[in-house]
């Protein structure tokens, strides 16, 4: 079934097609899972499947670049393997996913990987690639990440600045990772809270008595991400490498994105769609259920102008992509925590959702066009993960993954009738303009008007190369013109002063550097006179004068002030 899918024929006619860039009346002829044509009266074989596109946009494939499948976090199994949750992604338009793959500490990255993709190839229906977290580091980490590259076809690393004792790198350890990065071409992910201050914040707020949701919130304000995303863009300048951070959720933390590149930086970041569209309100519900449902990190925040401000920054360029960190629980699996908010597991679902949401909220609220809609869900991704033009953009040669997007239909958010795991949706009730009609992927028709065709396993791993111009173009030149270089002088050939070592000769560990053991101390002393100038305490327990006899106590009979009959 599947061979017979991808060696389909398939024409899209009378539709708009809509890039980042510009947006053209023109009909796609499709075959052999790649886009042959793209224009007006193509001249096209007998056989093809027509799909009236009249009215209606052709999209790239959404890429969504964070999503969480067929594992266990925060000792919980996320409710979504590798064919549900590929399947949801389709049936919302979204062609190709990117698991992060999480190696327990001091554990292999290279097993790890090789353990999630053989979860993956069994399952998925759509192409995946696979970002690998690096929760620890040494040696054996730096060359695991050369061989994942070289040999694996994996070319983006995340690290941690929070979680700790968990996953959490030290400012040293990620300024090397980082180097490790730049050295083999990779995309630094980075998730930027203080994992210090965090883990003080958690303590504080129990100390206090607050156990539930809202302590999520008051133990990882804004300013612990702010500060840590400013640290990350220092660390990542210094090591010279790009910097592509992770689940921006706050007004502050993008801010200093906006100004980075305002001063050059190669900095890149990406939000979530809860980040975008909800605020931190919710961990103030009365239902703890429904509180404890919204809990991921960085938290919501609570600020109600936040949500608005960050899908701005997506319109403008400021922020590059949104993706849906899509890792559902149930309710049950979050109540481990319902007496402390600590051991709720961190993760909502939306990988079905994602591209709706952001055409309702971003769209038609005028934040953001249809060719800024496409790069922020699409082509911005494929640009920094090395995969474009082959995918987020409709051109002949690309691959053939595209979506029929129906701009003026519009459907209600449900959990009743979604595909993807969970028992919870955080968009209950909303009403979306934004359908997919039908989604393509690699030339087979996988989903047409809600209806699901595609067999399990289906989907292939897509090896990603390095060194992506769009962030190591700029760096390769810079490194060219800004080398450090060391000045040519003749060498110094005057006196060296000697370095007295004081607290040496205070010890009476042995002779100063230079001098003789028996030479005698600068300050001469008068026979029998002490010199009030020099302690007579020292920490060897004897004291300068103790050679001196000591004189007997005398009695003073007149001494200045009038008689006494003290010793003195």
């Amino acid at each position: 079934m599947a061979a017979n899918m991808g060696a389909m024929r398939i024409l899209i006619k009378g539709g708009k097609v809509v890039n980042d860039d510009f947006t053209q009346e023109a009909d796609v002829y499709i075959e052999n899972g790649i886009i042959q044509q793209v224009g007006k009266e193509l001249m096209i074989p007998g056989g093809a499947k027509v799909i009236d596109a009249s009215g209606k946009l052709v999209l790239p494939g959404g890429i969504d670049t964070c999503v969480h499948l067929q594992q266990t976090f925060m000792n919980a199994s996320i409710q979504d393997d590798f064919y549900s949750g590929t399947k949801a992604a389709l049936m919302g338009g979204t062609t190709m996913v990117m698991a992060l793959v999480l190696p327990e500490q001091h554990c292999s990255l290279l097993d790890a990987y090789e353990k999630c993709r053989a979860l993956a190839d069994a399952k998925a229906c759509c192409d995946y690639a696979l970002h690998v977290g690096v929760t620890w580091w040494g040696p054996k980490v730096r060359n695991e990440m050369e061989t994942l590259v070289r040999e694996h076809g994996v070319n983006s690393f995340q690290m941690f600045m929070a979680y700790k004792d968990l996953m959490m790198l030290r400012d040293s350890e990620l300024y090397q990772t980082l180097q490790t990065c730049k050295d083999i071409g990779a995309i630094a992910r980075v998730h930027a809270e203080n994992g210090e201050l965090v883990a003080e914040g958690a303590k504080e707020a129990l100390e206090l008595g607050i156990s539930g949701p809202e302590g999520i919130e008051i133990s990882r304000p804004e300013e612990l991400e702010s500060e840590a995303t400013h640290r990350a863009i220092t660390i990542a300048n210094r090591a010279r490498c790009p910097i592509y951070i992770v689940n921006m959720s706050c007004t502050s933390a993008g801010d200093m994105i906006a100004a980075a590149k305002m001063q050059g930086k190669v900095v890149h970041a990406e939000t979530t769609v809860a980040h975008a569209v909800l605020n931190g309100m919710q961990y103030y519900h009365q239902d703890w259920a429904h509180a404890a449902a919204h809990v991921i990190v960085p938290p919501l925040r609570l600020d109600p102008n936040t949500p608005s401000y960050l899908m701005g920054l997506l319109g403008n360029d400021t922020l590059s992509v949104v993706a849906s960190e899509h890792r559902p629980f149930l309710t049950k699996q979050r109540a481990l925590g319902k007496e402390d908010f600590t051991k709720i597991p961190h993760g909502v679902a939306g990988v079905q959702d994602r591209m709706s949401v952001i055409w309702e909220r971003g769209v038609v609220t005028g934040k953001m066009d249809e060719n800024r809609f496409v790069a922020v869900t699409s082509s911005n991704a494929a640009k920094i993960y090395n995969l474009y033009p082959r995918k987020g953009r409709v051109i002949p040669g690309a691959d053939a993954d595209v979506v029929v997007w129906d701009p003026d239909a519009t459907r209600t958010i449900s959990v009743s009738t979604q595909v993807q795991g969970g028992d919870f949706n955080l968009y209950e009730g909303m009403r979306c303009h934004g359908v997919p009609l039908v989604t393509i992927s690699r030339g087979r028709l996988v989903c047409e008007n809600g209806v699901f065709m595609c067999a399990e396993g289906s989907g292939k791993f897509y090896p990603q190369r390095t060194f992506p111009d769009f962030l190591y173009k700029k760096m390769v030149q810079r490194e060219k013109n800004q080398a450090y270089k060391k000045v040519d002088r003749d060498p110094y050939s005057g006196d060296v002063a000697k370095v007295a070592n004081a607290m040496k000769k205070e010890l009476g560990l042995g002779p100063i550097d230079g001098e003789s053991p028996n030479k005698p101390s600068g300050r001469v002393h008068q026979g029998g006179v002490r010199d009030l100038h020099e302690s007579s305490f020292t920490l060897s327990g004897s004291q300068v004068d103790d050679h001196i006899p000591k004189r007997s106590s005398a009695r003073i009979l007149a001494p200045p002030g009038g008689r006494s009959s003290g010793i003195w």
